[in-house]
């Protein structure tokens, strides 16, 4: 009985002891993990522009129209010194309200409300994707 009740202590100590090594911290994973939250809201990564009076958001497979509203200002503030021209994107990362078009109503199928403002990056200055008209 005692060699029984040795071994399974033995066991446990084993299986108890906890292998805490240093371990690099990813800070986008855990922003990620951070807004997995069930609010209804989903966070995207792409390309905003604002110019006059209307707003779009392009990520790698679709084009958003942005509702105009306080944050669509606060990001288009944001976005002003990495842009070149009034028509430059810029790369963001935003929470945003995905709703769908009124009826009747000109544009792309889905628009997006922005919610929160998570990351705004300079453009890659090497990515040669405008196509330029010249007088």
């Amino acid at each position: 009985m005692k060699k029984l009740s040795l071994a399974i202590l033995v066991c446990l100590a084993l299986f108890a002891c906890k292998n805490e090594e240093n371990k690099a911290v990813n800070l986008e994973e855990n922003r990620a993990k951070s807004y997995d939250q069930n609010d209804g809201f989903i966070t995207m990564k792409g390309e905003f522009v604002y110019y006059a009076d209307a707003a779009v958001f392009q990520t790698t497979s679709e084009i958003y129209g942005v509702v105009i509203d306080e944050n669509m200002h606060q990001l288009a503030k944001q976005i002003q010194p990495f842009q070149k021209e009034a028509t430059d994107m810029v790369p963001v990362t935003v929470r945003v309200k995905k709703i769908a078009k009124p009826e009747g109503e000109e544009g792309w199928p889905w628009r997006v409300e922005i919610k929160e403002i998570l990351k705004v990056e300079a453009p890659d200055p090497n990515k040669e994707d405008v196509i330029k008209l010249a007088n």
